[in-house]
């Protein structure tokens, strides 16, 4: 099925974004428009209470001299100018003074904001001057002389009637106030169009790896540029990447290893059953003997890839309680005397009383035994083995040390990997899978303990193991 160009990445961050800023545009052009246009109207509005009250002092003064609005009434003209001056607008006595610029200049009227509006009634409200259609719409203003009204002044209040320039003036403004919200509205679409490719070309750049480790080419790499969250998901990607084809290879390097060490036995096995078959050696006990032989080392080694995929699985199983790790290591240092005597070695032990573990005591049982096979398959004769334990604040430490040869320092942080093992003296030759250390890490971690190897002061390789002491309070596994 297609996807609707609205499911895009890129489509949706400019939706959001362009919608966003032109939303917030357009509330902002309504808000300060109606702002503008209320503030305009109360200061209009201010204006012409002032002019008005200055207004009516004049029609007050003038009433006193004449007590009577027939001098006004008869004469518009004379209202006019009365209005224009009592208004600050230019009457007669300004056109004398501008008679040469009018000669110049055609002559334009100045545009009335509030005369228009006025109306002038007496005091039983008759209207003398003024539109008779704006009556209904007049507020009247009291003309007082000696405080009693004599008259009224009626007008228009702004919000029914902008007829004048305020109008133009507020048009204007509107239209300044949209052309500028209609910018802010093609500037947000740059803005969003160009963040949301910006934002969705990083993406696609990890889209593209993405799907190109999907296809199983873990070489591939994003440019992490800069500081920010995306980088940041750039390089954890390239990480992943990183960690993949390391994976891809030690996977791969662990089927070769396996194929390499099933392979040994059973050819051995096949080539010793052939001989029997032929006839080329007899069915003896010294046969019997090498089949039962490799048969046993074939076991072990189907064992100890079991015993690792069940750690890897976290399958494991242990039974632990408190045990003192002396006694475990001396019971199977002594199950072993006869055959590290027949080696040429000698076990030294000095080992702290009292020191106990909460743990699985067959397992760490295979610990010790896999240590001291190793001792037994690499250590050259004469040589000693030395163990010792003691305890820190909350470690039961444990060293196990033997004599030479050594390990190159560059390989013991790989002793411990699966079948693994060292060139050169501590070799192949040695019978070893390559498991037993790695065997011994998982069972000491599964333990919440750590097992590290490092050189040994006597010639040869020191590993050190740190498992919790166990103080009555230890959980149960």
């Amino acid at each position: 099925m297609n996807k609707s160009r609205f499911d895009k990445l890129h489509v949706k961050l400019f939706l959001v974004i362009a919608g966003a800023i032109a939303a917030l545009t357009l509330a902002a052009y309504y808000v300060f428009t109606a702002s503008f246009e209320r503030g305009f109207m109360q200061y209009l509005n201010r204006a012409d209470e002032v002019r008005l009250d200055s207004m009516i002092d004049r029609l007050s003064i003038e009433y006193a001299r004449e007590r009577s609005w027939s001098w006004i009434a008869n004469d518009h003209q004379r209202w006019i100018d009365m209005s224009r001056d009592a208004l600050g607008l230019p009457g007669p006595s300004e056109q004398t003074k501008g008679q040469v610029q009018e000669r110049a200049l055609p002559r334009r009227d100045t545009p009335l904001t509030i005369d228009p509006r006025l109306m002038l009634f007496d005091r039983d409200r008759k209207q003398l001057i003024g539109r008779l259609e704006a009556v209904s719409l007049a507020v009247f203003k009291p003309i007082s002389l000696e405080g009693d009204t004599v008259g009224y002044l009626g007008y228009v209040p702004r919000p029914d009637v902008i007829a004048s320039i305020e109008r133009v003036y507020l048009q204007r403004q509107r239209v300044a106030f949209g052309s500028i919200a209609l910018g802010m509205i093609c500037a947000a679409l740059l803005l969003a169009a160009g963040l949301a490719y910006w934002l969705t070309r990083r993406i696609r750049l990890l889209t593209r790896g993405t799907h190109a480790l999907i296809g199983g080419d873990y070489d591939t790499r994003v440019n992490a540029r800069g500081n920010d969250e995306l980088a940041q998901l750039a390089r954890d990607f390239n990480t992943l990447a990183t960690t993949l084809s390391k994976t891809q290879h030690a996977r791969r390097q662990w089927i070769a290893d396996i194929a390499h060490e099933l392979r040994t036995p059973l050819a051995i096995l096949r080539a010793e059953i052939e001989s029997l078959e032929d006839g080329v050696r007899p069915l003896d006990k010294t046969a019997l003997d090498s089949l039962s032989y490799e048969t046993s080392r074939l076991s072990r080694l189907v064992e100890d890839l079991h015993t690792l995929s069940l750690s890897d699985l976290g399958a494991l199983s242990y039974y632990k309680e408190p045990t003192d790790i002396a006694e475990v290591i001396s019971d199977v240092v002594d199950a072993q005397r006869r055959a590290i005597e027949d080696k040429g070695l000698q076990a030294k032990m000095n080992l702290a009383e009292g020191l106990r573990v909460f743990a699985d005591e067959t397992r760490l049982s295979q610990v010790f035994a896999n240590l001291l096979q190793n001792n037994l398959r690499y250590t050259d004769a004469p040589g000693d083995i030395h163990i010792t334990s003691r305890r820190n604040a909350k470690e039961v430490l444990v060293h196990w040390e033997d004599s030479g040869p050594g390990v190159p320092e560059e390989d013991l942080p790989r002793l411990t990997q699966r079948l693994y093992r060292v060139e050169g003296s501590r070799s192949r030759a040695g019978g070893g899978s390559g498991l037993g250390l790695a065997i011994a890490k998982a069972i000491i971690e599964g333990h919440g303990g750590r097992l590290t190897a490092r050189a040994s002061p006597r010639g040869g390789l020191a590993i050190d193991i740190a498992l919790p002491v166990y103080d009555g309070n230890n959980g149960h596994g």
